[in-house]
């Protein structure tokens, strides 16, 4: 797993003053899942993804790497994980 992710979940969780309880409410889901998330265990699905992305003020792109990007540094990076995908 990724631990930029992870420790960015963290961060923005921390920024924003959430408790795991009160983001996992948010999303619908578990405190133990976000903490799998923050420890670097597992992901969020793409629909919760885009959850946080909304709640963050943040891209998927920018939660999946991990770090505030720059608005071509994003697009590049949504190019390549859509190639990924496919």
């Amino acid at each position: 797993m990724n631990n930029n992710f992870s420790s960015f979940i963290a961060e923005l969780r921390k920024e924003q003053g959430l408790t795991q309880k009160e983001l996992a409410d948010r999303v619908g889901v578990s405190d133990k899942a976000v903490s799998r998330w923050e420890n670097g265990k597992n992901y969020p699905d793409i629909e919760i993804m885009q959850s946080l992305g909304e709640i963050f003020k943040f891209s998927v792109s920018e939660l999946l790497q991990g770090e505030r990007l720059e608005t071509e540094a994003v697009i590049s990076i949504s190019e390549q994980n859509v190639v990924k995908s496919i």
